[in-house]
């Protein structure tokens, strides 16, 4: 609706955003059976790669069969032309545009790949396909709307205009659409400071001498079966093909395992029955090298392996997002990453696109020592260990990072049962009538024994998302902006009661801090939504 919506009121060329694992290719199909059996139009749906053309062409077929499609892929070996969609490689056809009738509508999957710039087998085609039917309407969709070198794909000026419909990763996980992520980091770290960088990445031939390092690739390796006795299917991202068959070598001659391996060069009936095992779970390991990024739909994988460093914020997001799809007794996703991807990127639902300076700004998330979770770097203890982080000043000497353990060996955690909850609007003292305010949350614990925390709606960066993340463990309802709006739902019933908190107390810390909740289940009825004015219409 959004993208009907968007090619009704303006036109331009919208894109959708939708993570990897949301359904795009379902999204491609109803938008062109639409287009084909509601409107009477001719539709060309784009791909770069034959794995999308296949499985998006089949997800039409599974929506209506009885729509005539056809496909026109070298690899496929066809060439149809007259069907009223046709699925079509964008390296067979870009130099075809004559030999077709014209196009109403032309959806291009993974539409970040088109070029910028007026050159590139995309742009060129799209402009042969204009010449022909200049109402052409183009319909982009993917799950990373950036590039490495310009930013954003979409501006005003630009080929692809405005993103008309985006969802992000967390929603989707909180809702159960897609799979939760463990992110850890491998202990045997690399030094890419002195891998020379060329059109915005590493070079790969230096990449890829770094991390085949023996004492590297034995690391990995051992580090990787030690995390992962309990994952079911393992994929490795290589970062050449000579480090791909060491690591594959490595896993067979030390630990005894079969790991599959998978190239550009490895020929079409053999990499089709190593993915097939691999996703039938007879094969539990498999290494690639720059093949399966995009394209590749295997809900099974549980564990997704990062031997590859990477500056691109798009392909560190294809690789981890292989892990986002549901499973038949999959509860998440471990991302073990021994290149520094998600420090120099940023979490997978908040990845940083702005130009960067090559050695600029502090880590988006930390590292714990003990246990190896990458999170938010605003924790001062590891929601997953317990260990407490020292002071940022102190943080930087690594020398003491080993003592630093020391620190949590006095906190004591207490659960009490919550007698009662208030909720009101907190505004910080002295603070300008502009400021932020937050909801503050008092809970009673006893007959003079109280326990506050303060949520920050209005605020942004971490204390907004810790915000989300508290309100969406609590109710199914939007977030609030506000705190007011916070408030008047909090008291009006909206979240799940609290029964129990655990409080934890450290020495030589000022205040206690709640570590854990015991919750209700979601409200039955959802509460009466407030009145804020004569023009405001509930949905």
């Amino acid at each position: 609706q959004a993208v009907y919506q968007h090619l009704q009121e303006r036109n331009d060329n919208p894109v959708v955003v939708l993570p990897t694992g949301a359904g795009k290719s379902w999204v491609i199909a109803q938008l062109a059976a639409d287009v084909s059996l509601r409107w009477n139009g001719r539709v060309l749906v784009l791909a770069h790669r034959r794995e999308l053309l296949e499985q998006n062409a089949d997800k039409l077929r599974q929506l209506n069969g009885q729509l005539k499609i056809g496909l026109f892929s070298a690899g496929l070996r066809r060439k149809d032309s007259t069907h009223p969609v046709i699925f079509a490689g964008i390296q067979s056809i870009w130099k075809k545009a004559c030999d077709f009738p014209p196009f109403d509508i032309v959806i291009i999957d993974e539409c970040h790949l088109i070029n910028p710039d007026e050159e590139g087998m995309y742009r060129r085609f799209l402009a042969d396909l204009r010449v022909i039917n200049p109402q052409l309407r183009v319909i982009g969709l993917t799950a990373t709307p950036y590039r490495l070198k310009t930013g954003l794909i979409c501006s005003p000026d630009g080929f692809l205009n405005q993103i008309c419909y985006e969802v992000g990763v967390r929603e989707l996980i909180v809702q159960g659409y897609l799979s939760p992520l463990i992110t850890k980091a491998g202990r045997e770290k690399v030094d890419t400071s002195g891998v020379q960088v060329r059109g915005g990445e590493f070079v790969a031939g230096l990449l890829e001498s770094l991390m085949d390092e023996p004492q590297l690739v034995e690391a990995a390796c051992r580090e990787t079966m030690q995390q992962t006795q309990d994952r079911k299917s393992v994929l490795i991202f290589a970062s050449g093909v000579r480090h791909g068959q060491h690591v594959v070598q490595r896993l067979k001659t030390e630990h005894g395992v079969e790991c599959g391996f998978v190239t550009g060069e490895t020929p079409s009936g053999e990499r089709d029955r190593l993915l097939e095992r691999f996703k039938s779970g007879e094969l539990r390991f498999l290494c690639n090298v720059n093949v399966l990024t995009t394209g590749f739909d295997a809900p099974n994988v549980d564990c997704v392996v990062l031997l590859r460093p990477t500056m691109s914020p798009g392909l560190y997001y294809q690789m981890v997002g292989r892990g986002f799809r549901l499973a038949p007794g999959k509860q998440n996703c471990l991302v073990l990453d021994f290149g520094g991807n998600v420090l120099r990127h940023g979490p997978v639902d908040a990845i940083q696109i702005e130009k960067r300076e090559a050695a600029g700004g502090e880590a988006p998330l930390q590292e714990c020592p003990i246990c190896q979770s990458m999170i938010l770097a605003g924790y001062a203890t590891c929601p997953h260990c317990g260990y407490t982080f020292p002071p940022p000043d102190k943080q930087k000497h690594e020398a003491q990072a080993t003592e630093a353990s020391i620190l949590s060996a006095g906190a004591n955690d207490e659960q009490y049962e919550v007698l009662d909850i208030f909720y009101r609007v907190h505004k910080k003292k002295d603070a300008g009538p502009d400021a932020p305010k937050s909801m503050r949350v008092d809970y009673q614990l006893g007959l003079n024994h109280w326990q506050s925390e303060f949520i920050c709606f209005e605020h942004t960066g971490y204390a907004r998302q810790k915000a989300e993340a508290w309100w969406q463990q609590r109710s199914p309802d939007p977030v609030p902006d506000t705190a007011e709006a916070a408030v008047t739902l909090a008291n009006a019933g909206a979240l799940r009661l609290t029964h129990a908190i655990t409080v934890r107390s450290v020495p030589g810390e000022r205040f206690d801090r709640i570590v854990k909740y015991d919750l209700g289940g979601v409200p039955e009825t959802e509460p009466e939504p407030a009145f804020l004015g004569d023009d405001d219409v509930p949905f």
